[in-house]
């Protein structure tokens, strides 16, 4: 009776210590145009022993994922935090002020809840003119180095140049690409540290 008790308790705690990583991000974590089984985040969870909790939401902006931030890290207490946000402030011409200092904050706040923030690389269009381009692109790097942590390469950079992984809008990425995408984050997540 001794050894199945702590059997028990060996195979609980097993899973109940799972890390887990919170993704905060837009409509490019959230299977946009799709069913969720067939985004990446679902796709990423079958080949991780990270519990996934996918908060992304379809428009999401950093000033909106920094309002439903503490709400998530209370219900969820994620052990990290993938900050997947920024490119529909830059589509919509935000100021790079509005998002570095909002991305400082999501930061912030993450770190006072004793979780890993992980920051993604986010990239906009050059037709929105190589001055915001050049001051959006390098918020991330700088707020990184800040902060002293992870910033994870865009994984659309691959997908964005070849049109069959599209959708229609040039903006999505479609089915055929979450598997890659999936891939991708699978390589970067292997080499974050758990407890």
């Amino acid at each position: 009776m001794r050894i199945v008790l702590l059997l028990l308790i060996s195979l609980a705690s097993h899973f109940s210590y799972a890390d887990k990583l919170l993704i905060l991000g837009d409509s490019l974590s959230a299977a946009y145009g799709m069913q969720q089984h067939q985004g990446w985040p679902a796709l990423l969870q079958k080949n991780t022993e990270w519990q996934l909790i996918n908060a992304s939401i379809s428009g999401e902006t950093t000033s909106g994922g920094l309002a439903r931030l503490p709400a998530l890290l209370a219900e969820h207490q994620p052990d990290a935090v993938l900050i997947e946000l920024g490119g529909n402030d830059g589509l919509r011409g935000f100021s790079v002020e509005l998002i570095q200092a909002n991305l400082n904050k999501i930061i912030t706040l993450v770190k006072q809840h004793n979780a890993q923030p992980v920051l993604m690389q986010i990239r906009i269009p050059p037709n929105y003119g190589p001055r915001y381009v050049r001051q959006f692109t390098v918020v991330y790097p700088q707020l990184a180095e800040k902060h002293a942590i992870t910033l994870w390469p865009f994984f659309m950079d691959s997908i964005a140049i070849n049109n069959e992984l599209m959708m229609a809008d040039g903006i999505h990425p479609n089915a055929a690409a979450q598997p890659l995408i999936s891939e991708f984050m699978a390589d970067l997540l292997k080499e974050l540290p758990t407890k």
